[in-house]
């Protein structure tokens, strides 16, 4: 079978790989789509996504859709519709009982933060233990639902911001999670949600979505002391300086996106002025299941599909995933079926 593999900064190959073969307690999948997400571009372009460097040749991907090809228990019929939860767990600890995507010594698809490597989606074929399979509705096509797993980080991310209903609210960067952030908040009845970002095209795909208003950082800054709830998702150290600004008094501020591992220029003054909440979300444990019946639900979330690719063009894709003029989120084409 064929299977991308990064074997460092920039060194990407579409190459044969060993079969895969389901043991105990596993399903093999054959893979329609993976999402390139922003630690895939990392590993691509730095060969390392924060402190995790790549040692060995690693499969990117964890955002994706597949069919089941062989099930050994025959629970699921060949060709069922299916995604993945990328998440296996670690160990339970105390006080975090309820938060086990935060338990130590878990992994994820497509991950370096472990040695071996957790391989990825990014094949022809995966094979995943049957706990992590998400079956799919009739309705939900596999194209969309590769945004399951980053619909789920965002969803998540409201999760941590409380309850949102009739709040005026601000996304800081409009790209792939800050677009599914909009529909996040708006799902869960914030009363507006205004965006920002430093390009326009972006600023349009947050429109589709239904953002109350978008601003061009490049242009004019968010209003001061406004907002209930602000995310930021551009991961950039002046947005979250904009962020402590534009929240209003004893509001709470998400940083969803993974900023710099290193000392950053962040003005947090008015943090402790305003009695701001900065809190920090990591990945999701529950909401992918809330983030596929919605996805089934909304045509709209079409709009953050920007570009499919086959596995074989892999550097083109990574560049026009870079590239937030051109791109919300792209798509590997690895074996998609039709659907």
């Amino acid at each position: 079978m064929k299977a991308l593999t990064i074997h460092a900064a920039g060194d990407i190959r579409w190459q044969d790989v060993p079969d895969v073969e389901p043991g105990e307690g596993e399903v093999r999948l054959r893979v329609a789509y993976v999402g390139i997400c922003g630690s895939d571009l990392h590993y691509y372009f730095h060969g390392a996504n924060g402190a995790f460097v790549i040692r060995e040749p690693l499969v990117p991907g964890h955002e994706l859709s597949a069919v089941v090809d062989l099930d050994p228990t025959g629970e699921y019929a060949p060709g069922t519709p299916v995604t993945v939860h990328p998440a296996r767990y670690g160990t339970s600890q105390p006080g975090l009982e309820d938060r086990p995507h935060l338990w130590p010594h878990g992994d994820y698809l497509g991950s370096a933060s472990v040695f071996p490597h957790r391989q990825g989606a990014a094949a022809e074929y995966l094979v995943i233990d049957r706990g992590n399979l998400r079956p799919l509705p009739e309705n939900l096509p596999l194209r969309r639902a590769t945004l399951a797993e980053p619909f789920a980080v965002s969803l998540h991310a409201v999760t941590i911001a409380g309850d949102v209903t009739g709040k005026k609210c601000l996304v800081l960067g409009a790209g792939p999670i800050g677009l599914l952030a909009v529909s996040a908040l708006l799902h869960r009845g914030a009363d507006s949600v205004d965006v920002t970002d430093v390009r326009p095209e972006p600023l349009e795909r947050a429109a589709a979505l239904g953002a109350s208003r978008t601003i061009q950082v490049t242009d004019e800054a968010p209003a001061d002391d406004t907002y209930d709830v602000v995310l930021e998702c551009s991961s950039a150290p002046a947005s979250l300086s904009s962020g402590v600004r534009a929240v209003r008094p004893a509001g709470i501020i998400v940083q969803v996106a993974i900023l710099p591992d290193t000392e950053i220029p962040v003005n947090l003054a008015r943090l402790v002025a305003k009695e701001v909440q900065l809190r920090g979300t990591q990945r999701f444990d529950t909401e992918i299941d809330e983030a596929i019946e919605l996805l089934a639900a909304d045509e709209r979330f079409d709009a953050v599909i920007t570009q499919m690719l086959p596995g074989s063009e892999a550097t083109e894709a990574f560049a026009t995933a870079k590239d937030a003029s051109r791109s919300a989120k792209v798509l590997l084409e690895l074996s998609p079926p039709q659907r």
